[in-house]
């Protein structure tokens, strides 16, 4: 059995059965799997277990008594409840099964609350507002709210489309088999005699599409050096798909097919300037999650170093730009179900690791996100930090067969000569430490990423033999240096240069070691008597002490 998540829970079988049963806590929960993808509460499994205990069993009359009081307790919530008995242990638990809510749910007394992660969040303020917009009687993507009949499409579209299907490895046999009709209802194309907004997207006839008012539509706009407007494409004539539209950009727009050259040994590389994998990922990721009910163009805004997407709409409900890498919630499902199935978009939540993992395998920086009071802002950056990485990663895959998740976190551990634990936990958007485990993979066991240190002075570098067998041109740094050395260097610095502020001894001691390291050993001397403190906060100078 899996562990706790984005739609799973546990909970202790004693919320129900003591004294006084935590209803409230259990409104709550399903109130926020309601306002999010919906999921299940598994109760009767311990903290830090992933099964019952053997032997447990569950009262039948809970069933009722669940249904009953998470019924008076909230509003918009729809469950089921049933026991079910651990293949494992042997014991018995309860499963409720909590279902997205088409409106907004919340507790009676008036209390929203969604699921981000692994954690219930209440909402309050504009959230809840966004939350009442997001969350119609009927998704925009099924309304036929213009009345266009099903017959009424694009020919030369509706078949792309549908030898697209046919042809996705993707798709089950037995949808492929569907016909023309079967097709567009199984993809919630139309809906008994008329088209949905989602078909008129896809299959539907120009000027269906420009009447929809919120049919994707994409400028984009080259700037100089000093940030002037020197040239703009529009595709605004909505006589394309948003599949269409996808390849189109990346085929029409000249700054894309760039390449420039990078030194490589003897010869010279040549690398594209931006990476079709990260433009088309990009480019879908706009289209598929931008709220259809707010009208906006996407601005592709493509500078000398840089490109910037600008998509209306803020971000779904529960992901930030903190969290993107990890969260994942698709406002338009059907219309990402279709991406998927013609492999232009990846499975759920994977797009932005695939941005990172290949970003960092040609030395760039990860992507940045900005969210605004009504946009959403994607950075790519053109330049290559450092060239050497490219070669590395790619030997370093071909050697060991390396894991995404293990390609991102050596890519930044390769870009960066070394990080602290903090530092690697902050580049993955993760929220503490004991998560990185999953990202450091088998780096660690295969020698190809050492630690030293502990807890909060833990630091991740790469191992300097792989460097040396890959060939990888590092040069020497003071990033991985272990602390006690560190001290002595310190305690040298002090010694020649008394009378001297945190800052001007880490400016001499180098840029590479974290000025929290100097700190901390400057903390270390003065409390083993090697050097000692005068004056407060920035008024502080450091001086070699009686030892």
């Amino acid at each position: 059995m899996s562990g706790e998540g984005q739609n799973r829970d546990f909970n202790s079988l004693g919320m129900l059965t003591k004294k006084n049963p935590d209803w409230l806590e259990l409104a709550k929960t399903c109130v926020c799997f309601a306002n999010a993808q919906g999921g299940q509460v598994l109760i009767g499994i311990e903290d830090g277990q992933q099964d019952p205990p053997a032997g447990q069993k569950v009262d039948p009359e809970l069933l009722t008594a669940i249904h009953r009081r998470v019924g008076e307790l909230t509003v918009n919530v729809t469950i089921a409840v049933e026991i079910n008995v651990s293949s494992i242990t042997g014991g018995e638990y309860l499963e409720v099964t909590i279902a997205r809510s088409a409106s907004p749910a919340s507790t009676t007394d008036g209390r929203f609350y969604h699921r981000v992660g692994d954690a219930c969040k209440p909402l309050i303020g504009e959230d809840i507002q966004r939350l009442l917009n997001e969350r119609n009687a009927q998704p925009w993507e099924t309304l036929t709210s213009l009345g266009v009949p099903r017959n009424r499409v694009d020919p030369d579209l509706l078949a792309a489309f549908i030898v697209a299907i046919r042809g996705s490895d993707r798709v089950k046999e037995s949808v492929k088999e569907k016909t023309e009709d079967e097709l567009l209802d199984h993809y919630l194309l139309a809906i008994d005699s008329e088209l949905t907004n989602l078909g008129i997207l896809c299959v539907g006839r120009r000027e269906d599409r420009a009447r929809l008012g919120s049919a994707p539509a994409i400028q984009c706009i080259r700037y100089d050096a000093e940030g002037r407007k020197i040239n703009k494409t529009p595709w605004d004539d909505h006589t394309r798909s948003p599949m269409q539209l996808v390849d189109s950009v990346w085929r029409n727009e000249g700054a894309f097919q760039e390449t420039y050259e990078i030194p490589d040994g003897l010869f010279r590389q040549q690398v594209p300037a931006f990476d079709e994998r990260v433009v088309r990922e990009l480019l879908v990721n706009a289209i598929a999650h931008r709220p259809y009910t707010q009208r906006g163009d996407i601005y592709l805004n493509l500078y000398p170093d840089r490109l910037e997407i600008v998509n209306p709409g803020l971000l779904p409900l529960g992901v930030t730009p903190q969290n993107i890498l990890h969260q994942s919630v698709r406002r338009n499902p059907e219309l990402a179900r279709v991406f998927h199935d013609l492999k232009l978009m990846e499975r759920e939540g994977s797009g932005f690791d695939l941005l990172y993992e290949v970003l960092l395998s040609q030395g760039r920086p990860v992507p940045q996100i900005r969210e605004g009071t009504d946009r959403v802002e994607v950075t790519v950056e053109k330049q290559i930090v450092k060239a050497e990485v490219i070669d590395f990663l790619a030997k370093a895959d071909k050697v060991y067969q390396l894991r995404q998740r293990e390609k991102i976190t050596l890519g930044l551990l390769a870009q960066r000569d070394a990080m602290s634990a903090r530092e690697l936990c902050t580049a993955l958007e993760l929220s503490d430490v004991s998560e990185l485990s999953p990202w450091l993979g088998r780096l660690l066991k295969l020698d190809i990423v050492r630690q030293t240190g502990k807890t909060k002075g833990t630091r991740y570098f790469v191992t300097p033999k792989i460097l040396r067998d890959l060939e990888f041109p590092a040069q020497t740094s003071l990033a991985r240096i272990e602390p006690h050395r560190l001290d002595a260097l310190v305690q040298e610095d002090v010694r020649r240069y008394p009378g001297s502020s945190i800052g001007e001894i880490h400016e001499r001691i180098g840029p590479e070691v974290d000025r929290r390291k100097v700190k901390s050993a400057l903390d270390r001397l003065c409390e083993g008597g090697q050097t000692r403190k005068e004056g407060e906060k920035r008024g502080r100078r450091y001086w070699p002490g009686e030892q």
